[in-house]
């Protein structure tokens, strides 16, 4: 049923009775309950042998949303990789991590062979020349170099009189 009132009491006393009849509705069965303890004293009878121990009753499989995060939990532990103390992580990492320096200076990045400029090659020539064995571009610069034949005026712009020219301005260089 679908109330469509302007009133905002109307909707928030049907919104209760709903919640009410909902839960006062629901049937089936309930958990079941313990005897409720007794206070005071208790009539002491002659005292009889205790039972036999038995082995605990199975744990009943109870289907629901509990339950099955109760079994997630339980198969948890097997599924994650076990937990390394801080001193093996920092191990780890320190094994990992190879100790590194930027440098800066401009080397010129030649060009590869399907015309594009190579700045693998520039950036391990600037760290060998600053007595690192190699290194990975950080940052780079380009720039378009022309002739002095573009500065004539009324001349007709052609394909080879300029050229970008990259360059590398600082790099991570390693041992």
């Amino acid at each position: 049923m679908m109330v469509r009132s302007g009133n905002p009491a109307m909707r928030l006393g049907t919104l209760i009775f709903a919640a009410l009849s909902l839960l006062l509705a629901t049937g089936g069965t309930g958990w079941p309950q313990s005897a409720p303890p007794t206070l005071g004293l208790q009539e002491q009878g002659p005292q009889a042998a205790p039972p036999p121990s038995t082995p605990a009753p199975a744990r009943e499989d109870n289907p629901g949303l509990i339950n099955e995060m109760g079994k997630l939990f339980d198969k948890l532990p097997s599924i994650l990789p076990p937990i390394k103390s801080p001193s093996e992580t920092m191990n780890d990492l320190s094994r990992l991590a190879k100790p590194s320096t930027m440098v800066s200076g401009r080397m010129a990045c030649p060009a590869s062979s399907n015309g594009a400029p190579d700045c693998k090659l520039a950036a391990d020539q600037l760290c060998q020349s600053k007595g690192y064995k190699e290194g990975k571009s950080l940052n780079a610069d380009s720039a378009e170099k022309c002739s002095a034949k573009v500065l004539i005026p009324g001349r007709q712009r052609k394909p080879d009189d300029c050229r970008t020219d990259t360059v590398v301005t600082s790099a991570l260089c390693q041992n």
